[in-house]
């Protein structure tokens, strides 16, 4: 059997949320199935390490889609060509983009609908396309992944889409998230913070990720408790910095006290994480909301929005808030860092609930899928 995978957004030390989910899965599945033919279809050469065995073969098709237009280019012409070319039997995309022209089964892993809910989480041309094509891709698809309970009953309901042909896959965290010790912990604050405690905040720096109201929150905890001298660190990428956020962060009073991390490589960010007093992920919209588990793996308390997937993912085991209150969000990073035996129980708490999630599970539920979706034929 021969199955192609769109593997596009393989790229060496940009990995966001869906490229990791790409690697970590497929991976596995490629090395637990030898027996099977895969074509990995990249818009650009491929690093190496992205050719998980023998059993791949990389294939790089123009143009390299990054933009609307281009995007219709890669998956409508050279996508479609390409399944043809390999007689592909099984089209496998990771990040819910499709061809509406082939008639190859499909399996699409549709993450999440935020550009349904919000017309300023992306920008204008991306959030138009994606509203004019995912409800087409989701109707095209032979069977659709997602990543939670949540995403999935999201995508029934704005698409009417059957439950039965939506399977729940779950994302995993990686195994380098782990808990470090007492020196490790003390070099890094070092090294990042001025040897003092810090939150600390993953992911793309967007809207849709709420950081204005994190700093806010931070600012105004600060102003209460100055003598803390906790510190905030930002570890991701600026992909948006204007409007309010921008304004937020000019008009800080304990600016000084924000660092800015960039791109952070997997063993730093490994080390950040389990140092931190608490991660602060309250975002508007996630449809699973990796950090949230990885901080369960490295064993450091987490706060929380109560809204979308993330009660799913976090249980009783984070400080869940309204993401639109700075007050709510202010008020949770001073319970963490002042209560001892509040952040002991929520690290408790995460260090049984990371059993129920493992990029291994994601592995096995996406080949179940797959397989599924050849059955579906």
């Amino acid at each position: 059997m021969r199955i192609a995978v769109n593997t596009r957004l393989l790229l060496p030390h940009k990995l966001d949320g869906i490229g990791w989910f790409t690697a970590e899965s497929v991976r596995r599945i490629v090395v637990a199935h030898p027996e099977i033919e895969f074509f990995f279809l990249f818009d650009r050469q491929p690093d190496p390490r992205f050719i998980f065995g023998p059993n791949v073969t990389p294939v790089v098709l123009c143009p390299q889609a990054r933009h609307p237009v281009l995007w219709r280019i890669f998956f409508e012409i050279s996508v479609t060509r390409a399944l043809k070319k390999y007689r592909i039997d099984l089209f496998l995309s990771p990040d819910g983009w499709i061809s509406l022209r082939t008639g190859v089964p499909t399996l699409t892993v549709i993450h999440d609908l935020n550009f349904e809910h919000s017309n300023d989480f992306l920008r204008p041309s991306h959030q138009r396309y994606m509203k004019s094509f995912f409800p087409r891709f989701a109707r095209k698809a032979t069977r659709i992944a997602t990543v939670s309970e949540f995403s999935k009953q999201d995508i029934v309901e704005t698409y009417g889409i059957s439950p039965d042909k939506i399977d729940v896959v779950y994302d995993g965290a990686h195994n380098f998230y782990r808990p470090c010790s007492e020196d490790e912990k003390a070099a890094t604050r070092m090294r990042f913070a001025d040897g003092k405690p810090y939150y600390i905040y993953v992911g793309t720096i967007s809207r849709r990720k709420n950081l204005t109201n994190i700093l806010l929150a931070f600012d105004r905890y600060k102003t209460l408790r100055p003598e803390s001298g906790m510190q905030l660190l930002v570890v991701g990428s600026r992909y948006w910095w204007k409007d309010e956020l921008a304004d937020a962060y000019d008009a800080m009073k304990h600016q000084a006290d924000v660092h800015f991390i960039g791109h952070a490589e997997s063993d730093v960010l490994a080390q950040l994480m389990s140092a931190a007093t608490a991660l602060v992920y309250t975002s508007l919209f996630e449809g699973f909301g990796i950090p949230i588990f990885e901080a369960f793996c490295a064993e450091t308390a987490v706060i929380t929005s109560n809204v979308t997937s993330m009660p799913e993912v976090a249980g009783d085991a984070a400080l869940l808030v309204d993401p639109l209150s700075v007050d709510a969000i202010a008020n949770a990073m001073r319970s963490v860092a002042e209560d001892n035996n509040l952040r002991d129980e929520l690290i408790a708490k995460g260090r049984r609930r990371k059993d129920l999630f493992s990029w291994d599970r994601t592995a096995r539920l996406l080949w179940e899928s797959l397989m599924k979706t050849k059955g579906d034929i």
